[in-house]
């Protein structure tokens, strides 16, 4: 296994600027490699892949309605999108992996034990909201915009129209379920307390519900199966920073 080349410090021992940017400059080419060496096999099923993606829409359309390519382009360059952003979901691990490698020689060892398992957490957060949005949130928001259409408008979307809408969706969840690792987070860094979180939950919760309404599809269904889960990993984050964050007890002097 390749390591990193040790830097060379300064007279105080801190690594110098420009070894900085070095090894970032490594670390950041890594991940380009490593989603490269997935990106490239997944070209080959790339078709395969965007019929998976596609397939909620198509079974929801008219018989004599199906997506269109209205570039000369889309045809072919919507499934090579698709598994480039393939290939960055499954690198996420390796992404976080190389963030951690480049911050972590800063932090305590304390600060490791306690950041490790949360940088674990975020990964599977990210992929447990991404599968939430496909299984779950997707179909009835396609039902929505497809049988909410006026009679006389024939639903035919463009390929790129519909990744990108797809793309975004899964963002949206993949990072908004990260909200008990960044609420600890923030107990953690000291920028709240929990006590302050519990004092304004109902201003956070009615939050919740505002931004889901924002960056959902139009329409009640899915802006609940957004805003309900919200609000959920909110209370398991404050939980969570409850029971690992103990309150500090000041010392009276006699």
């Amino acid at each position: 296994m390749n390591h990193l080349p040790t830097p060379k410090t300064d007279k105080d021992g801190d690594m110098p600027l420009m070894a900085h940017f070095a090894e970032l400059r490594t670390r950041f080419i890594r991940i380009l490699m490593g989603i490269l060496v997935v990106f490239l096999p997944l070209m080959y099923f790339s078709r395969p892949l965007y019929d998976i993606i596609s397939n909620p829409l198509v079974s929801l359309l008219p018989n004599n309605a199906s997506l269109i390519a209205t570039q000369v382009t889309s045809g072919f360059l919507a499934p090579i999108k698709l598994a480039f952003f393939v290939a960055i979901f499954i690198c996420v691990p390796l992404i976080i992996g190389q963030l951690w490698g480049f911050i972590s020689p800063a932090l305590y060892k304390h600060e490791k034990k306690t950041v490790i398992p949360l940088l674990l957490s975020a990964i599977i957060l990210f992929y447990v909201g991404v599968a939430f949005a496909y299984f779950v949130v997707l179909i009835p928001a396609l039902k929505f915009l497809v049988l909410f259409a006026p009679d006389n408008v024939l639903p035919m979307t463009d390929i790129d129209s519909y990744l990108d809408f797809v793309v975004k969706l899964f963002l949206v969840f993949g990072l908004m379920f990260e909200i008990p690792v960044a609420t600890l987070l923030l107990v953690l860094m000291k920028i709240v307390s929990p006590q302050w979180l519990a004092d304004k939950r109902r201003y956070i919760i009615v939050g919740c519900f505002f931004v889901s309404a924002i960056i959902t599809p139009p329409d009640g269904a899915s802006m609940l199966m957004l805003a309900i889960p919200m609000c959920i990993l909110f209370e398991f984050g404050l939980l969570m920073a409850k029971t690992l964050v103990k309150p500090t007890i000041p010392n009276h002097e006699s």
